[in-house]
């Protein structure tokens, strides 16, 4: 089987509850067609990029696929007819990560200097010579 990593954004009126339940739904019908969700995470209420059918936010969840292609063409023919999902992706991966994924990571771990030294400081700055009054003039 394949690996898969779906992502379908809720709209902003569905409460956390049923957005729970909806991802249970999905990963229900994943499992009745002979794969299995490793992991679902759930993004919370994230601001959208534009307005989708008059929405400026969505409730972003992620689902970890280790499924037969049969039972991904299901599930997106589900949330294609689910009222209350506005956008899926689903895309094929080589492996699935076991940890956190990116957007779950603390925000500290993306912005490490280490490798290029503090920000700011001195490193490679040298001032202009101050320029008289002779220079302008010519």
């Amino acid at each position: 089987m394949a690996y898969y990593e779906s992502v379908f954004i809720a709209r902003q009126d569905v409460t956390p509850q049923q957005v729970e339940q909806m991802a249970e739904q999905f990963a229900g019908i994943v499992s009745a067609q002979g794969g299995k969700v490793t992991k679902t995470e759930n993004w919370g209420l994230r601001n959208l990029a534009y307005k989708i059918n008059k929405n400026r936010k969505g409730h972003y969840v992620l689902m970890n696929l280790d499924a037969p292609a049969a039972a991904v063409h299901e599930l997106e023919r589900n949330l294609r007819i689910n009222e209350d999902v506005l956008r899926f992706m689903t895309v094929t991966v080589d492996e699935l990560e076991n940890g956190p994924s990116v957007m779950m990571r603390k925000s500290d771990d993306r912005y490490e200097r280490d490798d290029r030294g503090p920000r700011g400081g001195d490193r490679g700055y040298r001032p202009r010579p101050a320029r008289t009054e002779t220079e302008g003039d010519e």
